[in-house]
Order: structure tokens, then sequence, then C-alpha cells
């Protein structure tokens, strides 16, 4: 039965989490959150506070039977994605799943599977697809502004100093997938094709202090490939650059280019005759894509309501995981890659 009203539960309320909380609270359409799950009591105490709900909870399992709770938000860290999608839905809730989708694509398949067996909605949360100015990028590609698409350059750099946890590649995977998940989707949804090989390397540049226990960490990256329609591409990622969160994407045809992403914080210019003109450069992910976080959110529940097939599928969340499987593989064994 399609309901008029969902029930959410937001497992995991840390940064991107309560971004969602925020959302479910009193902007979306539809949807109504209901309670919060945190391993952190104190987190999950102060997100029910926040986001004025009674119910909260430390362990994602005490929900399972709550008819109240039709779907659940997970932003929770990576490694726990499998056992929470597939707990929720054969308990028959939907689901939206934080990026990267897992830590392989073999969780990744038993994540689709159980969805599909359940019948329930999983959207993979690749915000990008639902921004203003990407969205319009991809309407001027399709519809041939630059002619035919040649190649294809997307970075993602942020600026803070990762954490401990993320130096050990068994648990992270890395930057490919930390920051660089969102290029691999984007790359994918303008060449409109699978990548058919690539090549990847990798250095810590900024984070000497990590190379003695993790010798594989690397906090900057280049991957370059072609896709199976011919398509040329390149992604760079940076951790701990500093300067600012910087995301940008410029996309080449035979007869033109589009550029989008921008590095203005506002649309203020000082200019002294001692520093020249300066300009604020854009400080984090959650204020350059707050409209799209809230744009996925909306399209979330449109398709339970609906029940049409979420903008964004576990096949987007799988492909990505593989490029970067494929990319780290690439990086180890200094080999290009054929998919």
């Amino acid at each position: 039965m399609i309901k008029s009203k969902v029930g959410i539960c937001l497992i995991g309320c840390g940064r991107a989490g309560m971004i969602h909380g925020r959302n479910f609270m009193n902007k979306v359409a539809g949807a109504q959150i209901t309670a919060v799950v945190d391993a952190v009591e104190e987190a999950a105490k102060a997100a029910a506070d926040e986001l004025s709900v009674d119910a909260w909870y430390t362990d994602y399992k005490q929900i399972l039977d709550n008819d109240a709770i039709d779907a659940v938000i997970i932003a929770c860290p990576t490694n726990l994605h499998r056992d929470i999608v597939v707990d929720c839905a054969n308990a028959k809730k939907h689901i939206f799943c934080e990026k990267p989708m897992a830590m392989n694509t073999r969780e990744c398949d038993e994540m689709i599977a159980s969805c599909g067996k359940n019948n329930v909605k999983l959207q993979i949360g690749f915000m990008r697809r639902h921004d203003t100015g990407f969205k319009e990028a991809k309407r001027l590609l399709d519809s041939g502004a630059i002619g035919d698409l040649v190649q294809i350059h997307s970075c993602t750099r942020g600026p803070s100093k990762p954490r401990p946890w993320m130096y050990d590649l068994r648990k992270s995977n890395g930057i490919l997938a930390e920051l660089n998940s969102h290029d691999l989707d984007s790359i994918r949804w303008f060449a409109g094709s699978e990548v058919k090989e690539l090549y990847a390397v990798g250095g810590n540049f900024r984070n000497p202090e990590a190379a003695a226990e993790y010798p594989d960490y690397y906090d900057s990256v280049l991957m370059n490939g072609v896709f199976e329609n011919g398509v040329q591409f390149s992604i760079d990622g940076a951790a701990y650059v500093q300067y600012g969160y910087d995301s940008k994407m410029e996309i080449i045809g035979t007869k033109g280019v589009i550029q989008v992403g921008r590095s203005e914080a506002n649309s203020v210019r000082c200019t002294t005759p001692e520093r020249g003109t300066s300009i604020q450069f854009i400080n984090s992910w959650m204020s350059l894509f707050a409209d799209a976080y809230l744009a996925e959110d909306i399209s979330f529940i449109q398709a339970i309501l609906s029940d049409v097939e979420p903008a964004v599928t576990g096949k987007d969340g799988r492909a990505a995981v593989r490029l970067v499987e494929m990319g780290n593989l690439s990086i180890k064994t200094k080999n290009v890659i054929r998919l």
C-alpha cells in the first residue's frame, strides 16, 4: 500500500546524517522523521533533541519491528552499510544509503539483491545528480550544445585533515572512495557509458606521520581512462588541501566546453591597495551542496510515494565502488586495469 506520509529513521547522526535529519524535520513534504540511531549515546540524544523526536536508539536493530518507520537514511561508516541495508530491507523498510555504497562489489550485490527480494526502494546518496548546476550541464550536453562528447575532467579536493581511521585502506578504501566517489558517479552519468580501462597513481604528500604504519595510504590521486564509447576521462582527488573545498567538472565536446562547479563562497569581492582583490573560497561540501541534499531527499520520498525507481540506484552505487576497487588495484600494481 502506498502511504501518504513516510516515517523516517536516521541511522548515523554525524555531519552528513544531520543534513538529512534537518531536511526531514520540516522541509520534505510527505515525510516525517520519527526516530534516530547512533552508536554513540550522546550523539543520538543530541540529534533527537535537535530534530524534536522522542525515539532514539544506539542499535539500529531496535527499529526493525517499528511499523511507524517506513524508510531509513543510512549515514554511518561505510563498513556498516551492508548489514544495515540487508536487515532493513528484510524488515520491509525503504533505504537511502549514503556513499560509498559499500566496501566492495560483493557487498553491493547482496544489498541490491535484498532490496529487490523485499520490493523496497534503494537510493544512493550521489547528490551531484540533484544539483542545479550539474543538472543544467547534463542538459546542455544532451542537447548537443558542445557537439559530441570527447573528454570529462572532474576533481574533488577537501580541506580537512583525514581522521586516523581513514589512513587504513581496509577501513576507508582511500580517498578514491571517501572523496572521489562523487566524481566516479558523475563521469558515468555524463558519459552514459561504463569504463573500459583505467590507470591510477596515488601518493602521500600531506600526512607523513601516517606513512610508517600505513604505507599504502595516499592523500592525492590521479586517475585517467577511457569509457566503452570512447570518451576519455581524468579525475583528481586530494585530502587536506587546506585552502577550501574544491569540486569542479569540465566537459569537452567537438565544438565547445561546459564548466560546472564554483569556488566562491558568495558574490562578495574585497579590493584594497595592500591585498588586491580577495574572494572567500567555499569552505565545505555542506554549504556548496546544501540545496542538492534537500533535492535528493525530496526525490527519495517521491520515489516511495509514487512507487517509481529512485533517481540514483544501487547499480549506480555498485559501479562507483567497482571503480574504486579497480583504481586502488591500479595504484597498488602500477598497471593499467581493463574492466
